[in-house]
């Protein structure tokens, strides 16, 4: 077996959700559950079949997303995995819970804008994913100071009230 990682390739401001399903439902399930939780959203979603063709199904609505949640499935190439793309101004937090009660999703791996890597295992079977690596390591404790600014960052974009 072998441990590769595979970089999300993706503009600094796109969140994405990365995730493990168990059939060739999910794509059509997973698109209606997105444009039901926000109607109006953008966005890309690519499933890769782990059995029969084998192929990366896609859906969305943002055909620039797609194109990216394709191209990023390409690279993962593990069975049963996911990946969603949001254009720029939706957010994950807008559709987690919706795409975690679809029946045939197993796992979400992440859900972020930070820079990622998958970690990859590939056998003589195929490939699979083991985790993620979201974002940087912390640089220290929060001090009162680094308190403030997060609770009138949450308030200033509406996500805190007063």
């Amino acid at each position: 077996m072998q441990l590769t990682t595979v970089k999300i390739n993706k503009p600094d401001n796109v969140n994405f959700i990365l995730g493990q399903s168990h059939f060739i439902k999910t794509v059509e399930d997973i698109h209606e559950a997105m444009v039901t939780a926000v109607p109006g959203i953008r966005f890309g979603l690519a499933f890769c079949e782990a059995s029969g063709a084998r192929l990366i199904r896609c859906s969305g609505t943002d055909e620039a997303m797609i194109a990216l949640a394709t191209r990023n499935a390409q690279a993962i190439a593990a069975g049963h995995t996911f990946i969603v793309f949001l254009a720029e101004g939706f957010y994950p937090i807008n559709v987690l819970n919706a795409i975690k009660a679809v029946p045939e999703v197993c796992r979400i791996y992440c859900a972020t804008a930070n820079s990622t890597e998958v970690i990859v295992a590939e056998s003589e079977q195929g490939r699979g994913v083991l985790g993620v690596i979201d974002g940087y390591s912390p640089k220290g404790v929060e001090a009162a100071e680094d308190i403030a600014w997060r609770k009138d960052l949450l308030r200033r974009i509406g996500y805190k009230l007063g």
